[in-house]
């Protein structure tokens, strides 16, 4: 039986909603909102304020990553944030990872705040928000970041993610994280 959606306006409207409805449901979990431990990471190339283009398939095999995303450079909570992570780099240093902090600022942008705050590792500019999409951190109308960090094994798969970062002991915890999950020593 076929319903004419002239003579039933609504039926156009109702099936117009779940037609939207879906979209959105698969959106989001398309976005990277659900991924979890054990997951493969989405990949990136992300310029960093260091100068160079960061691709996470260069660490394959080499090193754990921290991805450690931020919502806006020179705010007080990423200030905050970035601050704890260079005060802790040595112990950072010490273990075999490769860390960063990142957002969906401009390049030029994260360049004068890392240089603002003296930072001893590179931030990750995304100003297109593919990876940050990618990851869930940025979904529906949220135009910045989650505070997220993902932490990466050298197979590319994610070992955890910590959706509950206190900026002021973020470095100290991410240190105490990679320890937790059996991270070695820097050769």
């Amino acid at each position: 039986m076929q319903i004419c959606t002239t003579r039933f306006p609504k039926v156009r409207t109702v099936a117009g909603m779940l037609i939207a409805a879906l979209a959105v449901a698969g959106a989001a979990r398309s976005s990277g909102a659900d991924l979890k431990a054990g997951d493969k990471a989405p990949g990136f190339k992300l310029q960093g304020t260091d100068g160079k283009v960061h691709d996470l398939a260069d660490y394959a095999g080499k090193k754990v990553v921290v991805l450690a995303w931020f919502p806006k450079a020179k705010t007080p909570g990423c200030t905050a944030e970035c601050k704890s992570m260079r005060d802790n780099g040595k112990a950072l240093k010490g273990l075999n990872v490769a860390y960063f902090t990142a957002s969906v600022d401009k390049p030029e942008y994260n360049k004068e705040f890392a240089e603002e705050l003296e930072l001893d590792f590179p931030i990750l500019s995304d100003p297109t928000s593919e990876v940050a999409k990618a990851y869930g951190v940025v979904h529906g109308e949220r135009k910045v970041p989650e505070r997220w960090t993902y932490y990466i094994g050298e197979d590319g798969k994610i070992l955890a993610i910590d959706k509950q970062v206190k900026t002021s002991t973020h470095g100290a915890d991410v240190a105490a994280r990679l320890k937790e999950l059996g991270v070695a020593e820097a050769k």
